[in-house]
């Protein structure tokens, strides 16, 4: 079992293997994950446990293996993570049927994760439907049905969905609902494009899960992209995913490495409220939360956070 204490881990959450419709096995993508930086990855075959333990020989404490499923019911996509071996999620049933609810409670049950997946996917069964209260996060970043670097329509309209959900829910005290990214990797050259960065207490499927639940996490087009968001107030310092409780204005500060000639812009309830060139950004706010985009120069998006409550 991968144990490394408390850090910042990046992994894929979305995984395909010549065990359902991908074109690598279990074998190469290990190997992959290692040489893209990785230090977990989540197996999330289509509807089926039964390649759990053709992973166990490539996991290792330099490489954690998240076992998980890709729910592909009538009327949308789900992530199921944190299964046991040869747990399976039913997927037979669309929103009308009134019976998502207990298969994610089924995951939830034993401490997994359930994440909806590519929600505006462009395809019949892979435009999510269900309401997202049901579920705890949300994968806003999904790759790119090739290899090229990945960002398209789709995931615009996840992010803007989300942000507008942030937007309502965290001014008022309400629960805010975590994204995700993940690179849905079933040819060469897509793993890790993008990927989720997450605070964890170890490498451990119990811990990266809390931290993915609990948002302390970003989403990277690559592990060439580094970025840290902080905020302080009163002496007072919250990271990604936490809360600041600030009395008056915070100092927000980020910083950003590895997206030459990239744009870094600050989201608060308003939406874009502040943009700069600069790789290295002090910014007061007195907003409700505060997230950050960092886009490469053709718009592309390089790296964005989960928010920081401030309020």
């Amino acid at each position: 079992m991968a144990r490394r204490g408390r850090g910042w881990y990046r992994g894929d959450c979305h995984v395909h293997s010549v065990h359902s419709d991908g074109e690598l096995t279990p074998e190469r993508l290990a190997t992959d994950a290692r040489a893209a930086g990785l230090d977990f990855l989540a197996t999330t075959e289509h509807n089926s446990p039964a390649p759990h333990g053709a992973w166990s020989p490539y996991a290792g404490d330099d490489l954690l293996v998240v076992l998980g499923e890709e729910v592909t019911t009538r009327t949308g996509h789900w992530l199921a993570l944190g299964l046991r071996p040869g747990q399976l999620v039913d997927w037979d049933y669309g929103v009308g049927d009134g019976r998502v609810e207990r298969q994610v409670d089924e995951v939830r049950r034993v401490g997994g994760l359930c994440v909806a997946a590519h929600p505006h996917a462009p395809y019949p069964t892979g435009t999510f439907r269900y309401p997202y209260d049901g579920f705890d996060a949300v994968e806003v970043w999904n790759g790119a049905w090739s290899s090229d670097v990945p960002w398209q329509a789709d995931n615009e309209a996840a992010l803007a969905e989300w942000a507008r959900a942030l937007a309502a829910d965290i001014p008022g005290g309400g629960r805010w609902r975590p994204a995700t990214g993940g690179s849905d990797a079933h040819l060469p050259g897509q793993l890790a494009h993008p990927h989720t960065v997450v605070h964890a207490e170890d490498l451990t499927t119990a811990a990266v899960l809390s931290g993915l639940r609990a948002g302390r996490s970003w989403i990277a087009a690559s592990a060439a992209v580094e970025l840290t968001v902080s905020a302080e107030a009163s002496g007072r310092v919250a990271g990604i995913g936490e809360r600041l409780a600030a009395d008056g204005e915070a100092l927000v500060r980020v910083t950003v490495a590895g997206v030459p000639g990239g744009t870094v812009t600050l989201h608060t309830e308003q939406g874009p409220a502040h943009r700069t060139t600069a790789k290295t950004v002090e910014w007061h706010t007195d907003a409700a939360f505060v997230r950050a985009e960092v886009r490469f120069p053709n718009g592309k998006m390089a790296a964005l956070t989960n928010p920081v409550v401030l309020r």
